[in-house]
Protein backbone atom coordinates (compact mmCIF):
# COMPACT_ATOMS: atom_id res chain seq x y z
CA UNK A 1 0.00 0.00 0.00
CA UNK A 2 2.80 2.71 0.57
CA UNK A 3 4.28 1.29 -2.64
CA UNK A 4 0.91 2.02 -4.13
CA UNK A 5 0.56 4.96 -2.61
CA UNK A 6 4.13 6.57 -3.88
CA UNK A 7 3.68 5.57 -7.28
CA UNK A 8 0.40 7.63 -7.74
CA UNK A 9 2.49 10.80 -6.83
CA UNK A 10 5.39 9.83 -8.32
CA UNK A 11 7.01 8.54 -11.81
CA UNK A 12 7.00 4.49 -11.31
CA UNK A 13 10.88 4.45 -11.75
CA UNK A 14 11.38 6.91 -8.78
CA UNK A 15 9.18 4.74 -6.60
CA UNK A 16 11.30 1.76 -5.18
CA UNK A 17 14.10 4.38 -4.24
CA UNK A 18 11.69 6.40 -2.50
CA UNK A 19 10.30 3.76 -0.94
CA UNK A 20 13.78 2.49 0.51
CA UNK A 21 14.68 5.89 1.56
CA UNK A 22 11.34 6.37 3.73
CA UNK A 23 12.01 2.27 4.81
CA UNK A 24 15.47 3.36 5.82
CA UNK A 25 14.21 7.07 7.67
CA UNK A 26 11.68 5.13 9.53
CA UNK A 27 14.01 2.62 10.90
CA UNK A 28 16.78 5.13 11.66
CA UNK A 29 13.94 7.66 13.99
CA UNK A 30 12.10 4.60 15.35
CA UNK A 31 15.17 3.25 16.34
CA UNK A 32 16.58 6.41 17.86
CA UNK A 33 13.25 6.44 19.85
CA UNK A 34 13.98 3.89 21.34
CA UNK A 35 17.76 3.78 22.26
CA UNK A 36 16.45 7.84 23.65
CA UNK A 37 15.26 5.49 26.39
CA UNK A 38 18.45 4.35 27.99
CA UNK A 39 21.24 6.40 26.03
CA UNK A 40 22.01 10.01 25.42
CA UNK A 41 20.58 11.50 22.64
CA UNK A 42 24.97 11.63 20.55
CA UNK A 43 25.16 7.66 21.55
CA UNK A 44 21.08 7.36 20.31
CA UNK A 45 21.25 8.90 16.88
CA UNK A 46 25.13 6.81 15.93
CA UNK A 47 23.98 4.00 17.36
CA UNK A 48 20.59 4.78 15.11
CA UNK A 49 22.38 5.53 11.93
CA UNK A 50 24.51 1.97 12.38
CA UNK A 51 20.71 -0.03 13.06
CA UNK A 52 20.26 1.33 9.11
CA UNK A 53 23.56 0.94 8.02
CA UNK A 54 23.91 -2.55 9.14
CA UNK A 55 25.53 -5.03 6.20
CA UNK A 56 21.87 -7.07 6.30
CA UNK A 57 19.81 -4.13 5.64
CA UNK A 58 22.13 -3.00 2.65
CA UNK A 59 21.78 -6.60 1.70
CA UNK A 60 18.16 -6.59 1.72
CA UNK A 61 17.98 -2.92 -0.29
CA UNK A 62 20.50 -4.05 -3.13
CA UNK A 63 20.26 -7.77 -3.53
CA UNK A 64 16.94 -8.62 -2.17
CA UNK A 65 14.68 -6.43 -2.73
CA UNK A 66 12.41 -7.66 0.21
CA UNK A 67 10.42 -4.07 0.29
CA UNK A 68 7.99 -5.51 3.33
CA UNK A 69 10.84 -6.87 4.95
CA UNK A 70 12.96 -3.68 4.54
CA UNK A 71 9.80 -1.52 6.18
CA UNK A 72 9.44 -4.09 9.14
CA UNK A 73 12.59 -2.65 10.16
CA UNK A 74 10.82 0.26 10.95
CA UNK A 75 8.39 -1.30 13.75
CA UNK A 76 11.24 -3.54 15.39
CA UNK A 77 12.84 -1.06 17.57
CA UNK A 78 9.47 -0.08 18.68
CA UNK A 79 8.52 -3.73 20.18
CA UNK A 80 11.53 -3.24 22.11
CA UNK A 81 11.22 0.07 23.41
CA UNK A 82 7.26 -0.10 24.61
CA UNK A 83 7.79 -3.66 25.40
CA UNK A 84 10.43 -2.70 28.16
CA UNK A 85 10.44 0.95 28.91
CA UNK A 86 9.32 2.09 32.21
CA UNK A 87 6.76 3.81 31.12
CA UNK A 88 3.84 1.60 30.57
CA UNK A 89 2.88 1.54 27.12
CA UNK A 90 0.15 -1.39 26.58
CA UNK A 91 -1.84 0.34 24.35
CA UNK A 92 1.73 1.61 21.96
CA UNK A 93 2.94 -2.20 22.06
CA UNK A 94 -0.53 -3.29 20.75
CA UNK A 95 -0.76 -0.77 17.75
CA UNK A 96 2.62 -1.56 17.01
CA UNK A 97 2.19 -5.67 16.84
CA UNK A 98 -0.49 -4.86 15.06
CA UNK A 99 1.80 -2.86 12.64
CA UNK A 100 4.76 -5.33 11.60
CA UNK A 101 2.07 -8.17 11.37
CA UNK A 102 0.33 -6.58 8.76
CA UNK A 103 3.94 -5.21 6.95
CA UNK A 104 5.62 -8.67 6.99
CA UNK A 105 4.92 -12.07 8.79
CA UNK A 106 8.44 -13.36 8.84
CA UNK A 107 9.35 -10.39 10.62
CA UNK A 108 6.10 -10.42 12.76
CA UNK A 109 7.28 -13.80 14.06
CA UNK A 110 10.91 -12.95 14.76
CA UNK A 111 9.24 -10.18 16.66
CA UNK A 112 7.29 -11.77 18.77
CA UNK A 113 9.71 -14.21 19.37
CA UNK A 114 12.21 -11.53 20.21
CA UNK A 115 9.95 -9.61 22.54
CA UNK A 116 9.38 -12.75 24.65
CA UNK A 117 13.03 -13.23 25.22
CA UNK A 118 13.57 -9.92 26.17
CA UNK A 119 10.83 -9.59 28.55
CA UNK A 120 11.07 -12.61 30.27
CA UNK A 121 15.23 -11.81 30.60
CA UNK A 122 14.25 -8.66 31.87
CA UNK A 123 11.33 -9.97 34.35
CA UNK A 124 13.84 -12.18 35.89
CA UNK A 125 16.42 -9.68 36.43
CA UNK A 126 14.14 -7.38 37.87
CA UNK A 127 12.19 -9.37 39.63
CA UNK A 128 8.66 -7.44 37.90
CA UNK A 129 6.71 -10.06 36.54
CA UNK A 130 4.54 -7.33 35.66
CA UNK A 131 6.60 -6.64 32.76
CA UNK A 132 5.45 -10.28 31.48
CA UNK A 133 1.67 -9.85 31.83
CA UNK A 134 1.74 -6.23 30.13
CA UNK A 135 3.45 -7.62 27.23
CA UNK A 136 1.40 -10.49 26.87
CA UNK A 137 -1.93 -8.63 26.78
CA UNK A 138 -0.77 -6.27 24.62
CA UNK A 139 0.97 -9.03 21.51
CA UNK A 140 -2.73 -10.28 22.35
CA UNK A 141 -4.35 -7.30 21.89
CA UNK A 142 -2.21 -6.66 18.96
CA UNK A 143 -2.98 -9.43 17.22
CA UNK A 144 -6.95 -9.05 17.58
CA UNK A 145 -5.89 -5.60 15.89
CA UNK A 146 -4.68 -7.28 12.72
CA UNK A 147 -7.39 -9.96 13.15
CA UNK A 148 -9.11 -9.41 9.84
CA UNK A 149 -5.87 -9.96 7.64
CA UNK A 150 -4.30 -12.36 10.64
CA UNK A 151 -7.62 -14.94 11.02
CA UNK A 152 -8.09 -15.20 7.22
CA UNK A 153 -4.65 -15.80 6.87
CA UNK A 154 -4.34 -18.56 9.34
CA UNK A 155 -7.79 -20.53 8.19
CA UNK A 156 -7.78 -20.51 4.79
CA UNK A 157 -4.05 -21.86 4.53
CA UNK A 158 -6.46 -25.26 4.25
CA UNK A 159 -7.53 -24.05 0.78
CA UNK A 160 -3.80 -23.51 -0.58
CA UNK A 161 -0.87 -25.96 -1.05
CA UNK A 162 1.12 -23.76 1.67
CA UNK A 163 3.95 -26.31 2.11
CA UNK A 164 5.11 -25.29 -1.21
CA UNK A 165 6.74 -22.25 1.16
CA UNK A 166 9.36 -24.58 2.82
CA UNK A 167 10.15 -26.78 -0.71
CA UNK A 168 13.76 -27.23 -1.56
CA UNK A 169 16.30 -24.49 -1.49
CA UNK A 170 13.58 -22.60 1.03
CA UNK A 171 13.58 -25.16 3.61
CA UNK A 172 15.65 -24.04 6.74
CA UNK A 173 18.12 -27.03 6.45
CA UNK A 174 19.27 -25.62 3.52
CA UNK A 175 20.42 -22.24 4.63
CA UNK A 176 22.42 -22.79 7.65
CA UNK A 177 26.05 -20.37 8.26
CA UNK A 178 28.01 -21.75 5.30
CA UNK A 179 25.66 -24.32 3.73
CA UNK A 180 26.12 -25.77 -0.08
CA UNK A 181 23.05 -27.85 -1.21
CA UNK A 182 24.85 -30.54 -3.44
CA UNK A 183 24.04 -30.36 -7.18
CA UNK A 184 24.09 -34.64 -7.35
CA UNK A 185 21.22 -35.24 -8.09
CA UNK A 186 19.49 -31.98 -9.50
CA UNK A 187 17.78 -31.89 -12.22
CA UNK A 188 19.02 -29.11 -15.35
CA UNK A 189 15.64 -27.01 -14.82
CA UNK A 190 16.47 -26.73 -11.16
CA UNK A 191 20.55 -26.83 -11.27
CA UNK A 192 20.83 -22.73 -12.20
CA UNK A 193 18.68 -22.02 -9.19
CA UNK A 194 20.78 -24.21 -6.32
CA UNK A 195 24.03 -22.36 -7.86
CA UNK A 196 22.62 -19.24 -7.28
CA UNK A 197 21.32 -20.31 -3.69
CA UNK A 198 24.49 -21.51 -2.59
CA UNK A 199 25.97 -18.10 -3.85
CA UNK A 200 23.82 -15.96 -2.30
CA UNK A 201 24.12 -18.16 1.46
CA UNK A 202 27.57 -17.36 1.20
CA UNK A 203 27.92 -14.20 0.54
CA UNK A 204 24.84 -14.01 3.45
CA UNK A 205 26.73 -16.18 6.04
CA UNK A 206 29.66 -13.71 6.09
CA UNK A 207 27.31 -10.84 6.82
CA UNK A 208 26.29 -12.85 9.88
CA UNK A 209 30.14 -13.33 11.26
CA UNK A 210 30.50 -9.44 10.83
CA UNK A 211 27.23 -9.01 12.76
CA UNK A 212 28.10 -11.96 15.03
CA UNK A 213 31.64 -10.86 15.58
CA UNK A 214 30.34 -7.07 15.90
CA UNK A 215 27.70 -8.35 18.45
CA UNK A 216 30.65 -9.56 20.40
CA UNK A 217 33.09 -6.72 20.58
CA UNK A 218 29.96 -4.31 21.50
CA UNK A 219 28.75 -6.39 23.95
CA UNK A 220 32.67 -6.76 25.46
CA UNK A 221 33.17 -2.93 25.63
CA UNK A 222 29.40 -1.88 26.84
CA UNK A 223 29.76 -4.94 30.07
CA UNK A 224 30.85 -2.24 32.39
CA UNK A 225 27.98 0.27 31.37
CA UNK A 226 25.27 -1.79 31.12
CA UNK A 227 21.78 -0.97 32.14
CA UNK A 228 18.55 -2.50 32.38
CA UNK A 229 18.48 -4.13 28.28
CA UNK A 230 22.15 -4.70 28.14
CA UNK A 231 21.84 -8.17 29.57
CA UNK A 232 18.10 -9.15 27.69
CA UNK A 233 19.76 -7.97 24.57
CA UNK A 234 23.21 -10.37 24.60
CA UNK A 235 20.80 -13.41 25.82
CA UNK A 236 18.44 -12.58 22.23
CA UNK A 237 21.93 -12.13 20.24
CA UNK A 238 22.70 -15.41 21.47
CA UNK A 239 20.01 -17.05 20.63
CA UNK A 240 19.98 -15.81 17.20
CA UNK A 241 23.65 -16.70 16.48
CA UNK A 242 22.87 -20.32 17.55
CA UNK A 243 20.13 -20.54 15.19
CA UNK A 244 22.28 -20.25 12.30
CA UNK A 245 24.34 -23.55 13.20
CA UNK A 246 22.69 -26.66 11.86
CA UNK A 247 22.41 -28.25 15.41
CA UNK A 248 19.70 -26.09 16.36
CA UNK A 249 17.49 -27.66 13.93
CA UNK A 250 15.05 -29.31 16.14
CA UNK A 251 14.33 -25.88 17.80
CA UNK A 252 13.69 -24.56 13.85
CA UNK A 253 11.27 -27.39 13.85
CA UNK A 254 9.25 -27.53 16.97
CA UNK A 255 8.87 -23.75 17.06
CA UNK A 256 5.38 -22.35 16.07
CA UNK A 257 5.62 -21.23 12.78
CA UNK A 258 9.61 -20.63 12.78
CA UNK A 259 10.22 -23.05 9.63
CA UNK A 260 8.50 -20.53 7.70
CA UNK A 261 10.80 -17.72 7.83
CA UNK A 262 12.68 -20.31 5.12
CA UNK A 263 16.30 -18.82 5.90
CA UNK A 264 17.99 -18.70 9.17
CA UNK A 265 19.78 -15.68 8.33
CA UNK A 266 16.72 -13.61 8.50
CA UNK A 267 17.07 -13.10 11.93
CA UNK A 268 19.83 -10.97 10.92
CA UNK A 269 17.14 -8.22 11.03
CA UNK A 270 17.30 -8.63 14.65
CA UNK A 271 20.95 -9.08 15.43
CA UNK A 272 21.40 -5.55 13.53
CA UNK A 273 19.32 -3.97 15.92
CA UNK A 274 21.04 -6.17 19.03
CA UNK A 275 24.08 -5.00 17.60
CA UNK A 276 23.67 -0.90 16.75
CA UNK A 277 21.75 -1.01 20.44
CA UNK A 278 25.31 -3.05 21.55
CA UNK A 279 27.11 -0.36 20.10
CA UNK A 280 24.98 2.78 21.61
CA UNK A 281 25.69 1.43 25.08
CA UNK A 282 29.04 1.19 24.91
CA UNK A 283 29.89 4.28 23.63
CA UNK A 284 31.93 6.44 25.88
CA UNK A 285 29.70 9.55 26.46
CA UNK A 286 31.29 12.54 25.83
CA UNK A 287 30.18 16.63 26.54
CA UNK A 288 28.59 17.53 23.25
CA UNK A 289 30.96 19.86 22.10
CA UNK A 290 30.98 21.27 18.42
CA UNK A 291 33.98 19.51 18.11
CA UNK A 292 32.80 16.12 19.28
CA UNK A 293 29.58 16.52 17.35
CA UNK A 294 31.27 17.48 14.23
CA UNK A 295 34.10 14.68 14.50
CA UNK A 296 31.37 12.16 15.34
CA UNK A 297 29.23 13.45 12.10
CA UNK A 298 32.07 13.16 9.76
CA UNK A 299 32.93 9.70 11.09
CA UNK A 300 28.91 8.95 10.46
CA UNK A 301 29.84 10.36 7.16
CA UNK A 302 32.71 8.36 6.02
CA UNK A 303 30.83 5.16 7.35
CA UNK A 304 27.47 5.80 5.27
CA UNK A 305 29.19 6.54 1.99
CA UNK A 306 31.52 3.57 2.47
CA UNK A 307 28.86 1.29 3.25
CA UNK A 308 27.01 2.24 0.58
CA UNK A 309 29.55 2.58 -1.76
CA UNK A 310 30.81 -1.53 -0.43
CA UNK A 311 26.99 -2.45 -0.93
CA UNK A 312 26.60 -1.54 -3.92
CA UNK A 313 29.83 -3.13 -5.46
CA UNK A 314 29.06 -6.43 -3.25
CA UNK A 315 25.23 -6.62 -3.64
CA UNK A 316 24.09 -4.80 -6.66
CA UNK A 317 21.89 -6.96 -8.82
CA UNK A 318 21.40 -6.17 -12.31
CA UNK A 319 17.63 -6.12 -13.23
CA UNK A 320 16.59 -8.91 -15.42
CA UNK A 321 14.79 -7.70 -18.91
CA UNK A 322 11.48 -8.76 -17.69
CA UNK A 323 12.00 -7.24 -14.16
CA UNK A 324 12.59 -4.32 -14.87
CA UNK A 325 9.78 -1.40 -13.67
CA UNK A 326 8.07 -0.72 -17.76
CA UNK A 327 7.96 -4.40 -18.20
CA UNK A 328 6.60 -4.81 -14.93
CA UNK A 329 3.76 -2.22 -16.00
CA UNK A 330 3.17 -3.90 -19.07
CA UNK A 331 2.87 -7.02 -17.83
CA UNK A 332 0.23 -5.98 -15.25
CA UNK A 333 -1.57 -4.79 -17.87
CA UNK A 334 -1.52 -7.45 -20.04
CA UNK A 335 -1.83 -10.93 -18.76
CA UNK A 336 -1.09 -10.21 -15.26
CA UNK A 337 1.50 -12.02 -13.12
CA UNK A 338 1.88 -15.93 -12.45
CA UNK A 339 0.76 -17.39 -8.82
CA UNK A 340 3.28 -18.31 -6.25
CA UNK A 341 3.01 -22.32 -5.51
CA UNK A 342 2.13 -22.06 -2.22
CA UNK A 343 -0.95 -19.96 -3.04
CA UNK A 344 -2.12 -22.76 -5.75
CA UNK A 345 -5.66 -24.65 -4.35
CA UNK A 346 -5.59 -27.54 -3.05
CA UNK A 347 -4.68 -30.29 -5.06
CA UNK A 348 -3.51 -28.34 -7.61
CA UNK A 349 -0.36 -27.63 -9.54
CA UNK A 350 0.58 -24.28 -10.54
CA UNK A 351 3.16 -25.61 -13.10
CA UNK A 352 0.44 -27.35 -15.14
CA UNK A 353 -1.37 -23.46 -15.73
CA UNK A 354 -0.73 -23.23 -19.58
CA UNK A 355 -0.17 -19.44 -20.55
CA UNK A 356 -2.33 -17.71 -23.06
CA UNK A 357 -5.76 -19.23 -22.24
CA UNK A 358 -8.51 -17.51 -22.86
CA UNK A 359 -11.21 -16.45 -20.39
CA UNK A 360 -13.59 -19.12 -20.89
CA UNK A 361 -13.32 -22.31 -22.96
CA UNK A 362 -16.30 -24.53 -23.66
CA UNK A 363 -15.17 -28.34 -23.19
CA UNK A 364 -16.57 -31.80 -23.53
CA UNK A 365 -14.53 -33.12 -20.39
CA UNK A 366 -13.62 -31.04 -17.24
CA UNK A 367 -10.15 -32.10 -17.50
CA UNK A 368 -9.89 -31.33 -21.39
CA UNK A 369 -7.14 -29.85 -22.47
CA UNK A 370 -4.97 -30.34 -19.08
CA UNK A 371 -1.36 -29.76 -19.57
CA UNK A 372 0.61 -32.94 -19.67
CA UNK A 373 4.27 -32.25 -19.42
CA UNK A 374 4.38 -29.08 -16.81
CA UNK A 375 6.73 -25.94 -16.60
CA UNK A 376 3.81 -23.19 -17.63
CA UNK A 377 3.04 -24.58 -21.41
CA UNK A 378 1.76 -22.24 -24.18
CA UNK A 379 -2.07 -23.15 -24.74
CA UNK A 380 -2.86 -24.64 -28.04
CA UNK A 381 -6.48 -25.10 -28.65
CA UNK A 382 -8.07 -28.56 -29.55
CA UNK A 383 -11.15 -28.89 -31.52
CA UNK A 384 -11.84 -32.63 -31.06
CA UNK A 385 -12.35 -31.43 -27.16
CA UNK A 386 -14.23 -28.33 -27.61
CA UNK A 387 -18.07 -27.86 -27.71
CA UNK A 388 -19.44 -25.99 -30.20
CA UNK A 389 -20.91 -22.59 -28.60
CA UNK A 390 -20.36 -18.74 -28.33
CA UNK A 391 -18.76 -16.78 -24.87
CA UNK A 392 -19.72 -13.46 -24.38
CA UNK A 393 -17.85 -11.83 -21.23
CA UNK A 394 -20.02 -8.95 -19.60
CA UNK A 395 -17.66 -8.26 -17.09
CA UNK A 396 -14.59 -9.60 -16.10
CA UNK A 397 -12.87 -7.62 -12.43
CA UNK A 398 -11.12 -8.70 -10.19
CA UNK A 399 -13.49 -9.71 -7.44
CA UNK A 400 -16.63 -10.60 -10.04
CA UNK A 401 -16.76 -12.42 -13.50
CA UNK A 402 -19.88 -12.68 -15.56
CA UNK A 403 -20.38 -14.25 -19.00
CA UNK A 404 -23.40 -15.54 -21.18
CA UNK A 405 -22.40 -18.80 -22.75
CA UNK A 406 -24.36 -20.78 -25.64
CA UNK A 407 -23.62 -24.28 -26.09
CA UNK A 408 -24.27 -26.79 -28.71
CA UNK A 409 -24.65 -29.56 -26.57
CA UNK A 410 -23.84 -30.60 -22.84
CA UNK A 411 -20.05 -29.57 -21.40
CA UNK A 412 -18.00 -27.25 -19.19
CA UNK A 413 -16.90 -23.97 -18.99
CA UNK A 414 -13.09 -23.85 -17.82
CA UNK A 415 -12.50 -20.06 -16.88
CA UNK A 416 -8.89 -18.64 -16.50
CA UNK A 417 -9.37 -18.22 -12.84
CA UNK A 418 -7.85 -20.64 -9.75
CA UNK A 419 -10.58 -22.21 -7.75
CA UNK A 420 -10.84 -21.33 -4.35
CA UNK A 421 -13.85 -21.87 -1.50
CA UNK A 422 -14.46 -17.68 -1.59
CA UNK A 423 -16.01 -17.69 -5.63
CA UNK A 424 -19.81 -17.86 -5.49
CA UNK A 425 -19.82 -19.71 -8.58
CA UNK A 426 -23.83 -19.41 -10.02
CA UNK A 427 -25.30 -20.61 -13.37
CA UNK A 428 -28.79 -19.94 -14.69
CA UNK A 429 -29.18 -17.66 -11.05
CA UNK A 430 -28.85 -21.46 -9.18
CA UNK A 431 -25.55 -21.60 -6.99
CA UNK A 432 -22.98 -24.34 -8.04
CA UNK A 433 -21.34 -26.20 -5.19
CA UNK A 434 -19.98 -29.13 -6.28
CA UNK A 435 -17.63 -28.20 -8.93
CA UNK A 436 -15.24 -30.89 -11.31
CA UNK A 437 -11.77 -30.63 -10.28
CA UNK A 438 -8.87 -29.93 -12.44
CA UNK A 439 -5.03 -30.95 -12.27
CA UNK A 440 -4.50 -27.16 -12.86
CA UNK A 441 -6.99 -25.82 -10.73
CA UNK A 442 -9.03 -23.55 -12.73
CA UNK A 443 -12.63 -23.35 -12.37
CA UNK A 444 -15.15 -25.88 -13.82
CA UNK A 445 -18.66 -24.79 -14.34
CA UNK A 446 -21.33 -27.73 -15.82
CA UNK A 447 -23.35 -25.93 -18.71
CA UNK A 448 -26.17 -26.90 -20.79
CA UNK A 449 -27.46 -27.14 -24.18
CA UNK A 450 -28.65 -23.27 -25.03
CA UNK A 451 -28.44 -19.96 -23.44
CA UNK A 452 -26.46 -20.16 -19.79
CA UNK A 453 -25.84 -16.91 -18.02
CA UNK A 454 -22.38 -17.67 -15.73
CA UNK A 455 -21.78 -15.46 -12.98
CA UNK A 456 -18.85 -15.59 -10.55
CA UNK A 457 -18.08 -13.25 -7.34
CA UNK A 458 -15.72 -13.11 -4.75
CA UNK A 459 -17.68 -13.39 -0.96
CA UNK A 460 -16.39 -12.35 2.45
CA UNK A 461 -16.10 -15.76 4.00
CA UNK A 462 -17.07 -16.44 7.84
CA UNK A 463 -13.31 -16.26 8.49
CA UNK A 464 -13.19 -13.00 6.83
CA UNK A 465 -16.13 -12.06 9.58
CA UNK A 466 -14.85 -13.49 12.59
CA UNK A 467 -11.72 -11.52 12.27
CA UNK A 468 -13.30 -7.90 11.30
CA UNK A 469 -15.22 -9.01 14.38
CA UNK A 470 -12.19 -9.45 16.66
CA UNK A 471 -10.59 -6.55 15.31
CA UNK A 472 -13.41 -4.28 15.63
CA UNK A 473 -13.10 -5.31 19.22
CA UNK A 474 -9.80 -5.04 20.30
CA UNK A 475 -10.17 -1.22 18.33
CA UNK A 476 -12.77 -0.06 21.23
CA UNK A 477 -10.25 -1.82 23.71
CA UNK A 478 -7.32 0.24 22.13
CA UNK A 479 -9.40 3.45 22.10
CA UNK A 480 -10.81 2.73 25.61
CA UNK A 481 -7.17 2.76 26.62
CA UNK A 482 -5.54 5.57 24.67
CA UNK A 483 -8.43 7.28 26.13
CA UNK A 484 -8.14 7.09 29.61
CA UNK A 485 -4.44 7.56 29.32
CA UNK A 486 -4.91 10.97 27.53
CA UNK A 487 -7.05 11.63 30.81
CA UNK A 488 -4.68 10.85 33.36
CA UNK A 489 -1.27 12.89 33.52
CA UNK A 490 0.59 9.34 34.60
CA UNK A 491 -0.58 7.49 31.42
CA UNK A 492 -1.10 4.50 34.17
CA UNK A 493 -4.47 3.20 32.03
CA UNK A 494 -1.39 2.20 29.01
CA UNK A 495 -0.49 -0.32 31.50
Amino acid sequence: MLGGLLGAVLPWTWTPVAFTLVALLGGAFSFRAMAREWMQLDSATIAACLYVLNPYLLFVVYERGAAAELLAATWMPLLVLYGLREKRSFALLALTVAAIWLTNAPAAVMGCYMLAVLVAVAAGQQKNWELVVRSACGVALGLGLAGFWLIPAIYEQRWVEIGRAVGPLMRVEDSFLFGYVKLAGVSADERFDTIYHNQVLHAVSWIVVALMVGVAVAAWFGRRRRGAVWTPLVVVGAGVCALQLRWSDLVWRLAPELKYLQFPWRWMMVLGLVFAALVGIAIRQEQTTRRAVAARGLVLLLVSGGMAVLASILFWQPCDEEDNVSAQIATFHATGFEGTDEYTPQGADNGEIQQGLPAVRLLKTPDAEEASDGGDPPWTADGAQEVPGNVKIERWDAERMTASVSATGPGYAVLRLMDYPAWRVTLNESQTEERPHRIDGLIVIPVRPGANRVDVRWRVTRDQWVGYGVSLAALAITLTFGWKGRRRPDGASFR
